[in-house]
């Protein structure tokens, strides 16, 4: 047997535990006590900054690593932070801290967080929930299908 092909591939397809969390230990994403993922690299489901860490790792190994916000979800980036006019904000009744759905020209959708209610405006940070924080990241490879040789 070739022993690269038991290493994970930029396309495999693997099954594993993992854990995201911020530096102060609060957990954001743990598979460890419930069911494991399988993801398909490659695909966008999975940071790909995080893909990159499990490229040639093996089945039964396990690798932990510390990321920057730079090399994670980004910095926090001061001009993802709009004013947008209370009047474009659905009808219903919003508070400071929700999470509101946006429509592009394109017909695209995506999120922003409402961070502070005023009057006539509101301010919406459209910037990932986790830019600008560090996060440690945790992973045991369980299984590994390549779909391609190296």
């Amino acid at each position: 047997m070739n022993t690269d092909t038991a290493r994970i591939q930029p396309d495999s397809l693997v099954t594993l535990h993992y854990r995201i969390r911020l530096e102060n230990g609060q957990p954001l994403i743990d598979t460890f006590a419930a069911t494991p993922a399988t993801l398909q690299l490659g695909r966008g489901e999975l940071l790909p900054a995080l893909e990159k860490l499990l490229i040639g790792l093996r089945e039964g190994e396990s690798c932990e690593h510390r990321l920057a916000p730079e090399d994670a979800f980004g910095a926090h980036r001061a001009e993802l932070i709009e004013r947008v006019e209370r009047r474009h904000l659905p009808p219903d009744a919003v508070e400071a801290m929700s999470i509101l759905e946006f429509t592009a020209p394109d017909g695209s959708r995506y999120p922003g967080l409402l961070t502070e209610l005023h009057e006539d405006h509101a301010l919406i940070d459209f910037n990932h929930p986790l830019a600008g924080k560090t996060i440690r990241f945790e992973a045991t490879i369980i299984g590994i299908t390549n779909t391609s040789q190296p």
